[in-house]
């Protein structure tokens, strides 16, 4: 059981390690490359002077690019009731660059417009210099969560694919041979050993042979 200083002391290794994450993100504002779709009107001009004095390496474009400049940190995207109608199938991809949405207006339409493009915060229009910023610290902060806990996730289901490949490879040894579980598993792990590779590599193989030589009984 946690004590409560343990989980004191969890909330604040929380809080360090999110503040530490946040701090990194406001010292890589200069560095980003922003990628701006949006009309060449006056929220377009005001859109890229904010991101001009935040430090950001900005390039606008109207009608959009297929796809946004290569490099792209961060794109913004102007979505309108006369411009919705673009694509931007790109933001489907999973190294799509984080995206702010521009909206001055709200309604069912523009809201799916918003979710559709996997927008990580949205920025009023008529543009102001309040809010670009935090918008822009916003969307690459839950960027990053975002990554972290989906590179987290995969590691886990190839543990689990791993486990279940190793237990597949045990109940074939046990039936084929008449050994024990212990003694599946240890053969397994002899044979990983020897050849210098992982144990869910042997597994895999074992459970790939079985199915092979299984076609023909």
């Amino acid at each position: 059981m946690r004590t409560n200083d343990e989980g004191v002391r969890g909330s604040t290794d929380a809080i360090s390690s999110s503040t530490r994450a946040g701090s990194q993100v406001l010292r890589d504002l200069r560095s980003l490359h922003v990628c701006v779709f949006h009309p060449h009107d006056r929220d377009g001009e005001l859109l890229m002077q904010q991101l001009q004095r935040i430090g950001c390496q900005v390039h606008c474009f109207w009608p959009p690019l297929d796809t946004p400049v290569p490099g792209s940190d961060l794109v913004f995207i102007g979505l309108y009731p006369d411009t919705i109608t673009y694509d931007f199938a790109w933001c489907d991809a999973d190294d799509a660059p984080s995206v702010v949405a521009v909206v001055n207006y709200e309604n069912p339409t523009i809201i799916d417009a918003v979710l559709r493009v996997g927008a990580k915060a949205i920025v009023a229009a008529p543009v102001r210099s309040f809010g670009v910023l935090s918008a822009l610290v916003l969307a690459r902060q839950i960027s990053g969560d975002l990554k972290k806990l989906n590179k987290r996730i995969a590691r886990l289901e190839e543990r689990v694919y791993g486990a279940r490949k190793i237990a597949e490879a045990q109940e074939i040894l046990m039936r084929q041979h008449g050994i024990s579980k212990p003694e599946a598993y240890k053969a397994i792990r002899d044979q990983a050993m020897g050849k210098r590779v992982s144990v869910e590599e042997i597994a895999s193989a074992i459970v790939a042979a079985d199915e092979i030589l299984s076609i023909g009984r």
